[in-house]
């Protein structure tokens, strides 16, 4: 091991390769913290990234991706990741932890933030960055969770694996002749996902997102398509690290136009899918506590592990609540509801881009 304290220094395009093959090598390395994520987040939102990597004579030490999101509506904050559900520092040892978190504090103060966020997925605290200190600045978020298990073997193990309910719903799609597509283009994902959140209040992402994931990650983010009689009823968006899988965007036609079992079907073929590519895990990814998709996949067979998020706040404020069920967001979430679709879809993509 190299006696010399690490450094830190921003990610320039040439540590790219560097920057990942640390992050497929780091047991607390996310797909989230891949060096793609900065070209989609500047070419997508606009947003400043700050990727900062820790260094010594061995080479990169630890990373983290840090993005500002600024709205009158939102406030100013840096966050690690923004549009991920997964962040914070990913570290060989505690030195380049802590060197990583001091110069995220750095930033945080030279950029004039109220806060700063970091979306750990593994329950140890980074160093330096504990709301246990008397009198600390950083403050726990424990509103989300996510969910993680197995992949079995084979379709009928998987679906012996589902709960008997869910597992139900399966075989309705199954004898609904639902059948599954993989999408070589992104366009009905995309469309399926502006009518689900369209339902849901929450505005939608630029265009050229889903396709600009495609480019950047290739094979790794990868699209798979309900249809029934051959139009495209339900959609998914996942993407693929290590040995694991992530639905990450998923959408369906509006529930009364949707057929028997669509997400529990749509679910179980991208869980044969990514059993056949090799891999062990499927991520359910982040739900809120008390909502409907957290609900969703308690009935299939998966168990909460609540998400450790740390917030560093610049001054006494109370820790940033933007979600869809602060009641400050309510009556605009009642109107999105009630706009055209194709309102949604012009006017969505700016509001969207400072949601994080």
């Amino acid at each position: 091991m190299s006696e010399s304290p690490p450094t830190v220094r921003e990610m320039t395009p040439g540590d790219a390769t560097a920057w990942d093959a640390f992050v497929q090598a780091s047991p607390q390395a996310t797909f989230f913290h891949r060096a793609g994520w900065r070209e989609v987040i500047q070419r997508a939102f606009h947003l400043p990234a700050h990727f900062l990597l820790a260094e010594d004579a061995l080479g990169i030490r630890g990373v983290l991706p840090l993005v500002e999101v600024k709205s009158w509506l939102f406030g100013h904050a840096l966050v690690s990741t923004p549009f991920c559900v997964y962040g914070g520092a990913a570290a060989a040892d505690e030195a380049a932890g802590r060197a990583l978190v001091a110069a995220a504090l750095r930033r945080a103060e030279q950029l004039g933030v109220a806060s700063l966020e970091l979306r750990n997925l593994l329950p140890e605290q980074p160093p330096g960055a504990g709301p246990q200190q008397a009198g600390s600045r950083w403050h726990g978020r424990t509103l989300h969770a996510t969910f993680r298990q197995p992949l079995a073997a084979t379709p009928e193990a998987q679906l012996a694996a589902i709960p008997r309910k869910q597992r139900a719903e399966v075989r309705k799609g199954m004898q609904g002749g639902l059948a599954a597509v993989e999408d070589a283009s992104p366009e009905r994902c995309y469309r399926l996902y502006a009518e689900s959140l369209h339902q849901l209040g929450t505005p939608l992402f630029t265009r050229r997102y889903f396709p600009l994931l495609r480019e950047v990650f290739g094979a790794d983010c990868h699209i798979l398509t309900v249809e029934s009689g051959g139009r495209a009823v339900g959609s998914v968006l996942s993407f693929f690290f290590r040995d694991q899988v992530l639905p990450y965007y998923a959408g369906a036609v509006p529930e009364g136009a949707r057929p028997p079992g669509v997400y529990p079907y749509l679910y179980w073929r991208l869980m044969n899918l990514a059993a056949q590519r090799g891999a062990k895990i499927f991520d359910f990814g982040r739900s809120k506590q008390g909502s409907g998709s957290y609900a969703f996949k308690e009935h299939f067979g998966f168990t909460a592990e609540p998400l450790p998020y740390v917030c560093w706040l610049a001054r006494g404020e109370e820790v940033p609540q933007v979600h869809p069920a602060n009641p400050k967001y309510q009556r605009a979430i009642r109107l999105w509801r009630r706009l055209p679709l194709a309102a949604t879809l012009l006017i969505g993509p700016p509001l969207a881009r400072k949601l994080g």
